[in-house]
């Protein structure tokens, strides 16, 4: 692959294959009808993303081979034969976990990880592992040493992160859903970049791998990118059928909008007085309005958010990459070198071993923000923000080749509205709401108060109804 940008502005793969222009309901009933085998959707999918990497640059590594041969062998699950990917800092057994960096070399899995099984379980046949950040630290995918994950709108953008590949490979036509996990925005970051559906989900609502089960504050949540609310609610359902959280209310099977109206808290700026473009702010203003017109009532409130938060957050984020820094032997591979990892690692980690004094109270805070958001959502039903502060930024503009604190000023500008729901456990979702005057998307987000992921999923039926998403094979 070339470090030189790819030389088409938007690339997409949608054609007249097995694949057509399906979401993963719509593919599911093609196979399950006949109209379609497991076999040539399989390869379609094969086919497409082999064209498509060639300029986005998503794949970590292929197990093409093996996939053609299990669309072979019948196999249960809605999702049969559904080709799709799972992230690279999750298990699949015979592919190397390799978290997106230098930093060591991983040797194969032995076994799926738990999400991993989960996705199997439900029909899905995996083609390989998509690219992340290093870590999935930064919210783009752009590396010291390697090609960036570009965005299919604009190649010349990032597709965001740290779900990179798997949003783009969704978004160009690749595949109709693809895994994607979330420890601070990482499923709803890329879905805004890339014009794609992302729910992160209430915690425990998806099962994770035990590396994210045994963190101090579980901030990282499983699901997928999608390019329908159907597939995504549909994702849930089968989910749910494989793996039931008891402590939680199931989500069940959501097929529309729901008959309640809704009391809509409406963000615009983020903690700390960040402010929010006007192109993102008026896509959000608009998406109020939308609600105003069905009958939703829409009142804006201050961001439900201690002021400790962001400080909080970046801190625990930082001792991860500090953990990572000094424990990575233990953790990946004898084969670690943490002079290998990039200048946003090594600084988080430096920020980290500064400030480790205030890590206890930090996770102790961020551990008991569900208290101020039940009490929140006691007045409101679901609230409605930007997903990201700014619209989708060019490649470079967090290179992680800069210096440590020019990308993190980037990220804290950027990426101010996500995070909360990771230490939270409440779940949220980001809608392709609206275009920029570049053509590329932009999300808006609706949180919900824990459990009520069957709430988000009405809703956003809803909106996709009043006005549908933008496809990128329908651009010029």
């Amino acid at each position: 692959m070339s470090h030189e940008p790819a030389p088409r502005t938007r690339v997409h793969a949608f054609g007249d294959d097995a694949l057509g222009d399906h979401d993963a309901v719509g593919l599911a009933e093609e196979i399950r009808r006949g109209r379609v085998s497991r076999l040539e959707a399989v390869e379609a999918a094969i086919a497409r993303a082999r064209t498509l990497d060639e300029d986005l640059a998503g794949l970590a590594a292929d197990r093409y081979a093996q996939a053609g041969v299990e669309a072979r062998v019948p196999h249960d699950g809605f999702f049969a034969g559904q080709p799709s990917f799972i992230k690279d800092n999750s298990d699949v057994a015979g592919l190397p976990t390799q978290h997106g960096t230098r930093a060591f070399v991983a040797e194969p899995a032995t076994v799926d990880g738990d999400f991993a099984r989960m996705y199997g379980l439900v029909g899905t046949t995996f083609l390989g592992k998509t690219r992340l950040s290093e870590y999935g630290f930064s919210a783009s995918a752009e590396f010291q040493d390697d090609v960036p994950v570009r965005n299919p709108w604009h190649t010349g953008h990032t597709s965001g992160a740290s779900s990179a590949g798997s949003a783009a490979f969704v978004a160009a036509g690749a595949v109709t859903m693809a895994h994607a996990n979330d420890g601070g925005g990482s499923i709803r970051i890329p879905a805004a970049c890339c014009g794609l559906v992302g729910l992160k989900p209430t915690r425990g609502r998806t099962p994770s791998d035990r590396g994210h089960r045994e963190m101090p504050v579980r901030i990282v949540h499983d699901g997928v990118v999608t390019r329908s609310v159907r597939d995504t609610a549909a994702f849930l359902r089968e989910s749910e059928r494989v793996y039931r959280n008891l402590k939680l209310p199931p989500v069940g099977d959501v097929t529309g909008p729901g008959r309640k109206r809704l009391r809509v808290a409406l963000v615009t700026d983020s903690v700390g007085g960040r402010k929010t473009d006007d192109e993102t702010t008026q896509t959000v203003l608009h998406t109020a309005g939308l609600l105003e017109e069905l009958g939703h009532t829409v009142e804006a409130v201050p961001p439900p958010v201690a002021d400790t938060f962001e400080d909080d957050f970046l801190l625990y984020w930082s001792s991860l990459a500090l953990a990572i820094s000094r424990a990575g032997r233990h953790m990946f591979s004898r084969s670690y070198d943490r002079d290998r990892n990039d200048n946003l690692t090594k600084g988080l980690a430096r920020h980290a071993a500064r400030n480790a004094w205030k890590l206890p109270l930090a996770v102790s805070r961020l551990n008991r923000s569900h208290r101020t958001s039940k009490r929140f959502f006691a007045d409101h039903d679901v609230v409605l923000t930007p997903t990201l502060s700014l619209v989708t930024p060019e490649l470079g503009w967090l290179d992680p080749s800069q210096p440590f604190e020019t990308v993190l000023g980037h990220l804290l500008e950027w990426v101010s509205f996500t995070p909360l729901q990771n230490a939270t456990g409440d779940p949220a979702i980001s809608l392709p709401m609206g275009t920029t005057s570049k053509g590329l998307p932009i999300g808006v987000q609706l949180a919900a108060e824990r459990g009520n992921d069957r709430r988000l999923l009405q809703v956003a039926y809803e909106l996709e109804e009043a006005q549908p998403f933008a496809r990128i094979q329908d651009q010029v």
